[in-house]
């Protein structure tokens, strides 16, 4: 991955010279561009959602050349193992354009009309993925039908599946990124081409990649261009790790993420804080649900220490909060719950696409009998037989042998799915009962905001710290 602190950003003139130096005295063609182009789109995409978790993709392609990368990157995804379906609404007689779709007819992918996409069920239920190729960085104003209404139904009010931008998401402004918030597409995916645009620095998605292995040296160096190096044969390149590292061992110390997206969520000011942490806390956790910044945003960091104070960390999953505090389980037998014994526990949450951190200190003491076997049962029954094979954090002398020997003898005892799993003895849930919880919004400059709750007196007080 690359630093995207490490990389030039360019506007709308600037892509334009660029394409038009590119197609002149460069000499390439458009086909060839474009070509390439919808190639990087394919392999990107194919790097995130591989068809055997996001097999179906609806390509939206617009009348220009976002369009025609669309239908490249429809005809490379199709031959990658993809169930692919294609939206076209607005047909040019241009020969390349009419190349690209009798390429796809024989394929036998189908064409839809705009309207099996504004109309009948939910995107989300049809396609894994949507390809927007809808409007490039040239696009102004409003769209048009169909398009209008097939942008309608990709903004997030409408739930649609992931979507995968191609150099700009339709309708975003290609210098300042969306115009109004609550009405823009918001991508899970942008594949820049070329070098980024500027309105890119609003991307709030995990997945931004650069695309378009072809800028020659010229032009880097006219138009001071800073761009990353392609691993081997590549055609595509994440954003937001190290440039000029050695491969496979990337230098921690210029891994720098751009906070400037924090601008355009107002950062976290007193005002804008609920004086119960709790219901500030819900509120936060919700959005990153919603937002499906990531597939679990549920995982946090539990710290403990043992007897002489050495602490220790591990991922779990948090499964419950209400007004008494956090809720997680686990066995315990193992290293962590021989830790918590001494009452007191920390835990950490990162939504970093959200640029969001809660952090919590606190007692912690183990849920009730009732609430456990509630939980416990709602588990799948694979987890549940889990439980009863895993003695965490135990040696196993045998190696992985073991488990699955134990896995296969409590198959075994409990093969008749008629009958209920007794939750063991030893798995169970803890509540952590916060005395602390911080709130932390990334900001430029890392000058974060940090709002901290303390518990004093049975009463919430709230403070400011700084970054």
């Amino acid at each position: 991955m690359e630093s995207q602190d490490q990389i030039t950003y360019i506007g709308q003139e600037e892509a334009a010279k660029i394409d038009e130096e590119l197609m002149g005295p460069l000499g390439f063609s458009v086909d060839q561009l474009m070509e390439l182009a919808g190639l990087s789109v394919a392999c990107s995409v194919y790097a995130e959602y591989p068809p055997s978790s996001h097999k179906r993709i609806l390509v939206i392609a617009g009348p220009g050349n976002n369009g025609g990368d669309g239908l490249v990157a429809a005809r490379h995804l199709y031959h990658s193992g993809y169930t692919v379906e294609v939206t076209y609404p607005k047909r040019t007689d241009k020969p390349l354009y009419y190349g690209l779709v009798k390429q796809l007819e024989s394929l036998n992918i189908p064409f839809l009309p705009p309207e099996e996409v504004t109309e009948g069920a939910p995107l989300r239920e049809r396609y894994d993925v949507i390809i927007d190729a809808i409007f490039g960085f040239s696009f102004h104003g409003s769209p048009r039908p169909p398009f209008d209404s097939i942008v309608q139904r990709l903004l997030p009010k409408s739930d649609p599946p992931s979507i995968a931008s191609v150099d700009n998401p339709s309708g975003w402004n290609v210098e300042a990124g969306p115009e109004n918030l609550e009405d823009a597409i918001e991508p899970e995916m942008l594949v820049s081409l070329t070098a980024p645009k500027r309105g890119a620095r609003f991307f709030k998605g995990p997945f931004h990649y650069l695309g378009g292995r072809f800028v020659p040296p010229a032009i880097k160096e006219k138009y001071h261009l800073k761009l990353p190096q392609y691993p081997g044969t590549s055609q595509c390149v994440k954003l937001s790790s190290t440039p000029g590292s050695a491969p496979g061992r990337s230098d921690p110390s210029q891994i720098r993420l751009n906070y400037d997206l924090a601008e355009r969520g107002g950062g976290l000011l007193e005002e804008h804080v609920d004086p119960d942490p709790m219901k500030q806390f819900s509120k936060w956790f919700q959005e990153a649900v919603d937002k499906k910044v990531l597939e679990e945003p549920n995982q946090m960091a539990i710290a403990s220490a043992d007897a002489d104070g050495v602490p220790s960390v591990r991922m779990v999953l948090l499964k419950g909060y209400d007004e008494r505090g956090f809720m997680f389980y686990t066995n315990y037998n193992s290293r962590k719950a021989q830790e918590l014994a001494n009452g007191h526990a920390a835990l950490c949450m990162y939504w970093e696409p959200l640029q969001r951190s809660v952090r919590v200190e606190g007692t912690v003491e183990k849920l009730s009998e009732e609430e456990s076997d509630a939980y416990y049962h709602s588990r799948p029954r694979g987890s549940q037989i889990g439980a009863h094979v895993s003695p965490q954090s135990s040696v196993l002398p045998n190696g992985r042998g073991e488990l699955e020997a134990r896995n296969a003898e409590f198959k075994q005892k409990f093969a008749d799915e008629s009958k209920e799993i007794p939750r063991p003895d030893n798995w169970g849930g803890y509540l952590i009962r916060p005395k602390a919880i911080e709130f932390w919004h990334g900001r430029p400059s890392r000058l974060h905001d940090r709002i901290c709750f303390r518990k004093e007196n049975g009463a919430w007080k709230q403070e400011r710290l700084a970054p």
